[in-house]
């Protein structure tokens, strides 16, 4: 009988298994929905030469921005520097192998990851220093260039709520990346604020199924931080 209860006790054991010089996939855009919990064990555990795959890099201090600092990364694929000094920094000196895709090309080489399909055309990119090197293609007259689908060896998600057999539903605009990414990792990794019963979760609510989630904890202590946050004077009367 197959042992259907994916669920681990903490973030410590069920990060197991990743090792210096991997590929991890992480969930979020900008601070919103990232793995606030996983990303914390993974800078104790001080895990390193990482390949990261991300929109962005979090803040300074908190997010990716913890691994950065410690110099656990050595190479970050993202769409965005973002607010995050240390990842300009580090960019611009030199110090970290940084591979910026186009936002939406990183999110489709991740779902076609997800889908199985190894490669497709964008024109995204084309004439510019992204295209360098890579197969270019016509079609109706438009050049296009191939970008390969972005596999990892792990993805770590963060949901909402989840039950013990993996199905996970994320709130609003947290599922940005991470449903795709939860489906493009040969070993798929997911915190969630709420751990169920199976049964508990409408399945017409369920963002991604089971069969893509290999180990799920709970997670607690969520700081939700706003990356930016921006206020607007009342006009004057």
């Amino acid at each position: 009988m197959i042992n259907m209860n994916k669920v681990y006790a903490s973030a410590l054991d069920a990060l197991h298994g990743i090792s210096d010089g991997d590929t991890i996939m992480l969930g979020g855009f900008g601070l919103c929905g990232i793995p606030e919990n996983s990303i914390i064990e993974l800078q104790r555990l001080g895990i390193k030469s990482l390949t990261c795959i991300s929109n962005n890099a979090g803040v300074d201090d908190f997010g990716l921005g913890l691994l950065l600092k410690t110099k656990q990364i050595k190479k970050m694929m993202s769409s965005y520097v973002g607010e995050n000094a240390e990842f300009e920094r580090q960019l611009l000196s030199g110090e970290l192998d940084v591979d910026l895709v186009p936002q939406g090309t990183l999110a489709t080489r991740i779902q076609m990851a997800a889908m199985g399909i190894p490669a497709f055309y964008t024109p995204a990119g084309y004439g510019t220093e992204i295209g360098e090197g890579k197969e270019v293609r016509e079609f109706n007259g438009k050049k296009y260039l191939m970008e390969h689908a972005l596999h990892a060896d792990f993805a770590i998600v963060k949901a909402w709520k989840g039950d013990r057999y993996g199905n996970l539903i994320f709130r609003k605009t947290t599922r940005n990346f991470s449903t795709s990414m939860a489906k493009a990792g040969n070993i798929t990794i997911a915190e969630v604020e709420h751990l169920v019963e199976p049964g508990e979760l409408d399945p017409d609510q369920i963002h991604v199924a089971s069969v893509y989630v290999h180990r799920i904890f709970q997670g607690g202590n969520y700081e939700k931080r706003i990356e930016r946050k921006t206020v607007q004077l009342a006009a004057n009367s």
